[in-house]
C-alpha cells in the first residue's frame, strides 16, 4: 500500500463520525456488519472429511461432556484427578504459574504434567469422554514462562524492525520451543493497535500503523500454524491465537480493560486489521478481549462476536475468553455467566476454584433453556473442528511427540541467532551528535546504568514471571545482557571496559554508554498517567549528567515498552538509541553500537519507529494520519550512520503541570471513583464493600447521609486487632499518581468523630502489593493527634501532606492503595469525600513541607 492511500484510509478512519448502531434488529445488525466488515477469503477452508468426524463425535456426547469442552481452568487449580473426572477441553498456565508451582521447573517437569493431563483427559473410565485436551500457553515473546528459552524482542520492537519475514522465523522458534515442553496451544499474537501510549500493554503492539500490524499477524499466525497449503497444523506447529478482539489498543486514556468509544468504522479500520491479516492465514482460535467497547463487555457482545466475527468474517474456530474476562459482563460473576456462552464465546477462561461451580452452572441453564443446545452445540463443534484440523486425535501423548524432550533446542544456538538478529533490526536511532556511534571497539568504555547488566530489566513484562520482575540474570541461562554483548566484542578488540552502575571510574574512560529504562511491568500493573520519564526523580539524568559534567561523551541506550517523554535525557546525551525490550539476547545491541576493530560498520541502524516520539509529557495520543499530527520525532524516523544527526541540545524540558493544579482527584465522593475500589478488613480477613452495611468480626460498615442520601459512610471497630477501611484499585493494579505528589497535593478528608479513639489511629498507603513483587511498600503514618483534636459528633477536615507518606518510601508511581484507615483500638466514626486535592499540602494539618 502507497503512503497516500495509506493516509487516506487513516484519516478518514480518524473523522468517522457515526457510532455504533446498537438496534436490536438482526437485519438491521446483518446489514451494518456487512457494510463495514468483508467477508474474509480464509486461507483454511472446511474440509468434509473433518467435518464429519466432528459430527460423528458430537453425536455421542452428553451435555456434561459438551460443557466440560467449553471450561478452561488453570494448572494451580485442577489435578490430574480433576481432569480425569470432567474432561476439561483445554487448560492453561497463565503468567508466573509454572508446574509444581516452582518457577525453575525443568522442561522435564512440563513435559509431565502435560503427558499427565493428556492421558487423564482421554481416560473415559470416569467421564465417558476420550477426547484430548489442549494446553494452552502466554508464548508472546518466545516460550518466555520456561527457564532457559530463547527470548527475543516484545513487539513494539519487532514493529520497528518492520521485518515480516523476520517475524515468521520468529514464531516458528517458538512453537519448536514450545512443542518441547508438550503444550499445543499458543496465545498469540496480540494484535492490539496501540492509540495511547499509556497503555501498559504497549509494548505489546507492533505498531500505531495498522498496516504493520496486519501484515505481521499473517506472518505469526504462518509461523506458529504453518501455511494453509503447505504444513498446516503439522507436528512442527502450534494453534495460534489472535488477541484481544476486539479494540484493546483504543481504549479512553489508554486504561487497561477499559472502554474503547471507536466509532464502528474506526474499529474495523484501525482495530481489526490484525485479524484481517491473521484470521485470513487461517488462525484457529480468537481470544475475547476484556475491553467494553461503547460501554459494554466485549465478552458479552453477540455483535461483536457472533454477527460481526463468526458469520460476517467467516471465523469457524473458537473464541476464547480472557483471564475470568466473562465475568466482567453485566449481570455474570466469575462463576456464573450465560450472557457470554448466548453472545459467542465458546471457551470459558476460568482460572481459579470458581471452574467447577461454572460448569454446573452452565449445564443447568442448558437445562433451564437459559442457555440454547444449539449454541452449546456450535461451540463445541468450533473446538473439536481445531483439534481435528490440528490431529490432536491422531498425534501421540505430549511425551512422544516429535520434539518433546528434546530439550536442546530450547535457547539453542541458532534460536538465538533469530533473535539477536531481531534486537539488531529493532534498535532505533534517535540521535547521533557528531557521528559518535559506531563507537571503537579498541577504546575505553564506560558502562553504566541499572539496565547494563539486567537481562530481567532489558527483557521487560512476561518473561519468566507475568509482570517480568523479581528475576535475577541466572534465571535466563544462555541469555546475555547488553554489557555481556559489550564486553566480549570490545575485550576481544583489544579495548578497555568496565562495568559500574553508579557511573564510577578510576581511569577517565574514552566514553561511556549509559543503559537504563523503565523497570517491568505487564498489563494492568503498567499503565501510566502520563509519558514523563522518571517524573520528580530524574535519577538516570543525573547519572548522565555526571559524567557529561566530567568531560565524557556518553551513549544512551533506552529501555521502554513505550515511546517516552525524556527530552532532558535526549538533551545530555550525545548519542540516544531506543533499544525497547530487547529479550533475552543483549548481545545484539553490541552488534550496532560497536564498529568491527578496523572502524568498519558491523551492522548499520535498521529499525524506524512504528510509534509517534512525543514531544510532550501529555502527548500520549500523537498517531501518523492525525489531523494535527505533530510529535517530536515522526512514525517512521530513524537514523543510520549514513544520516546527518537531527536533535540538538536544547529540547524543552518543561513540564506544564498547570493544567493539573485545579483538577482534584476523587477517589470516594459517596461512591467510588474509578478505578478503585473499598475494602474492609480485620486481621487477615477482607471484604469487598458491595452493599450498604456490612458486619465483620470486630467490625461494622454501613452508609450514612451527610448532605445527600448515602453520600458517607460509618465505621466502628470493637478493637482487638488490626482493622479498617481501605481503597485499592481494581485488581490491585498499581497506578501512577507521581503528578498529585508533583503537584504539593493532600489527602484530603471530611470525618466525624462519634467518641475518642481507644488506640492509636493510622492512614497508610501501599504500592506494589502483587504476589510477585518481595518485600514490602506500605507505610503508615500516626494521625492520633490529630483525630484527638477533631471535635465530636461534627463533620470536619482532615488533610495529610503527601510527601509525608513519601518521605517514609512511598513510591507514588506504583501505587495500589492510596487511603487506608486503621486502628487496633475501638474507633467509631464517619467518613466523606475522600480527595487528593493541589496545592493544599502546605496547609494541611498534617504537612511534611
Amino acid at each position: 500500500m502507497n503512503t497516500s492511500v495509506k493516509i487516506s484510509i487513516l484519516a478518514s478512519a480518524m473523522l468517522a463520525l457515526t457510532a455504533c448502531n446498537s438496534g436490536n434488529d438482526a437485519a438491521v445488525k446483518e446489514s451494518k456488519a456487512a457494510e463495514i466488515w468483508p467477508k474474509l477469503d480464509i486461507a483454511v477452508k472446511q474440509d468434509q472429511e473433518v467435518e464429519a468426524k466432528v459430527k460423528q463425535i458430537m453425536a455421542s456426547m452428553t451435555l456434561k461432556q459438551k460443557v466440560a469442552q467449553m471450561i478452561q481452568p488453570e494448572i494451580r487449580d485442577i489435578t490430574v484427578e480433576d481432569m480425569r473426572n470432567y474432561g476439561f477441553g483445554s487448560y492453561l498456565n497463565g503468567g508466573g504459574a509454572f508446574p509444581n508451582n516452582n518457577k525453575h521447573s525443568t522442561a522435564e517437569d512440563w513435559i509431565k504434567l502435560a503427558d499427565e493431563l493428556y492421558l487423564a483427559s482421554i481416560d473415559d473410565s470416569l467421564d465417558g469422554s476420550n477426547i484430548p485436551t489442549m494446553w494452552g500457553t502466554d508464548a508472546v515473546h518466545g516460550h518466555n514462562n520456561v527457564i532457559g528459552a530463547t527470548l527475543f524482542p516484545h513487539n513494539i520492537g519487532l514493529g520497528a524492525a518492520n521485518n515480516p519475514d523476520l517475524i515468521e522465523k520468529i514464531a516458528n522458534v517458538t512453537a519448536t520451543e514450545v512443542m518441547v515442553t508438550g503444550i499445543d496451544w499458543v496465545f498469540a499474537p496480540t494484535v492490539a493497535v496501540v492509540r495511547d501510549d499509556r497503555w501498559g500493554r504497549t509494548y505489546e503492539g507492533y505498531s500505531e500503523d495498522p498496516e504493520i500490524v496486519r501484515n505481521y499477524a499473517a506472518s505469526i499466525v504462518k509461523g506458529l500454524q504453518g501455511h494453509a497449503d503447505k504444513d498446516f497444523l503439522s507436528d512442527n506447529r502450534v494453534i495460534s491465537t489472535v488477541k484481544h478482539f476486539i479494540g484493546d489498543g483504543g481504549t479512553v486514556k489508554g486504561d487497561d480493560q477499559g472502554n474503547n468509544i471507536s466509532s464502528e468504522q474506526v474499529l474495523f479500520d484501525i482495530h481489526a486489521q490484525g485479524y484481517v491479516g491473521g484470521l485470513t492465514a487461517g488462525a484457529q482460535s480468537v481470544m475475547a478481549s476484556f475491553n467494553s467497547w461503547h460501554g459494554d463487555k466485549v465478552h458479552g457482545n453477540k455483535y461483536l462476536l457472533t454477527d460481526v466475527l463468526k458469520e460476517q468474517m467467516g471465523f469457524d474456530g473458537f473464541v476464547v475468553g480472557d483471564w475470568n474476562g466473562h465475568g466482567q459482563v453485566k449481570g455474570c460473576s466469575n462463576d456464573n455467566c450465560p450472557q457470554a456462552i448466548n453472545a459467542g464465546l465458546d471457551i470459558f477462561m476460568v482460572p481459579t476454584d470458581a471452574w467447577k461451580p461454572l460448569y454446573e452452572n452452565t449445564i443447568a441453564q442448558v437445562k433451564d433453556g437459559t442457555i440454547p443446545m444449539s449454541r452449546i452445540n456450535d461451540a463445541v463443534t468450533r473446538i473439536l473442528r481445531v483439534k481435528v484440523r490440528a490431529g490432536l486425535f491422531e498425534k501421540p501423548s505430549p511425551a512422544d511427540r516429535k520434539f518433546s524432550g528434546k530439550t536442546e533446542l530450547i535457547g539453542q544456538q541458532s534460536h538465538r541467532d533469530v533473535a539477536r538478529q531481531a534486537v539488531r533490526e529493532s534498535l532505533v536511532l534517535l540521535k547521533n551528535k557528531n557521528k559518535l556511534l559506531p563507537l571503537d571497539p579498541k577504546l575505553s568504555i564506560l558502562v553504566a546504568g541499572d539496565a547494563a547488566d539486567n537481562i530481567g530489566k532489558q527483557s521487560g513484562g512476561w518473561s519468566i514471571t507475568w509482570q517480568g520482575t523479581n528475576n535475577t540474570n541466572a534465571d535466563f541461562p544462555g541469555g546475555t545482557s547488553i554489557f555481556d554483548g559489550l564486553e566480549q566484542q570490545v575485550t576481544a578488540a583489544g579495548g578497555k571496559i568496565s562495568l559500574n552502575t553508579d557511573g564510577n571510574f578510576e581511569d577517565k574512560p574514552d566514553v561511556a554508554i549509559v543503559v537504563f529504562g523503565e523497570e517491568p511491568y505487564a498489563e494492568g500493573h503498567g499503565d501510566r498517567e502520563s509519558l514523563s520519564y522518571q517524573q520528580g526523580n530524574k535519577r538516570d539524568l543525573a547519572l548522565i549528567k555526571k559524567l557529561k559534567a566530567q568531560g565524557i561523551p556518553v551513549v544512551s541506550i533506552f529501555i521502554s515498552g513505550r515511546p517516552m517523554w525524556i527530552n532532558a535525557e535526549l538533551n545530555a546525551s550525545d548519542s540516544l538509541v531506543a533499544a525497547w525490550l530487547p529479550g533475552s539476547e543483549g548481545k545484539g545491541v553490541a552488534e550496532v553500537v560497536l564498529a568491527n576493530p578496523d572502524g568498519s560498520v558491523q551492522h548499520d541502524f535498521k529499525g524506524k519507529l512504528s510509534f509517534s516520539w512525543p514531544k510532550s509529557a501529555d502527548q500520549a495520543t500523537v498517531n501518523y494520519g492525525d489531523a494535527d499530527y505533530d510529535p517530536l520525532l515522526p512514525y517512521g524516523f530513524g537514523l543510520t550512520y549514513q544520516d546527518e544527526n537531527l536533535l540538538g541540545d536544547d529540547l524543552s524540558e518543561h513540564e506544564d503541570l498547570a493544567a493539573d493544579k485545579a483538577q482534584i482527584r476523587h477517589l470516594y465522593t459517596g461512591t467510588m471513583h474509578q478505578p478503585w475500589l473499598m475494602h474492609l478488613f480485620t486481621g487477615n480477613k477482607e471484604l469487598q464493600v458491595s452493599a450498604n452495611s456490612h458486619q465483620m468480626e470486630g467490625l461494622a460498615y454501613r452508609t450514612v447521609d451527610r448532605e445527600v442520601q448515602e453520600d458517607s459512610f460509618s465505621i466502628k471497630l470493637d478493637g482487638g486487632q488490626l482493622s479498617g477501611v481501605t481503597i485499592a484499585s481494581k485488581s490491585r493494579f498499581r497506578e501512577d499518581l507521581t503528578k498529585d505528589l508533583l503537584l504539593q497535593s493532600s489527602l484530603s478528608m471530611l470525618l466525624k468523630l462519634d467518641s475518642k479513639p481507644s488506640d492509636k489511629v493510622f492512614i497508610a498507603m501501599n504500592c506494589e502489593a502483587f504476589s510477585e513483587e518481595v518485600g514490602s511498600c506500605r507505610t503508615q503514618l500516626d494521625i492520633t493527634e490529630a483525630v484527638n483534636e477533631l471535635p465530636l459528633n461534627e463533620w470536619s477536615s482532615l488533610q495529610v501532606d503527601l510527601k509525608c507518606f513519601a518521605d517514609k518510601g512511598i513510591k507514588f508511581e506504583k501505587i495500589v492503595s492510596p487511603f487506608s484507615l486503621e486502628s487496633e483500638g475501638a474507633l467509631q466514626l464517619s467518613v466523606s469525600d475522600i480527595n487528593l486535592i493541589p496545592q493544599t499540602a502546605a496547609e494541611a494539618i498534617i504537612s511534611c513541607q
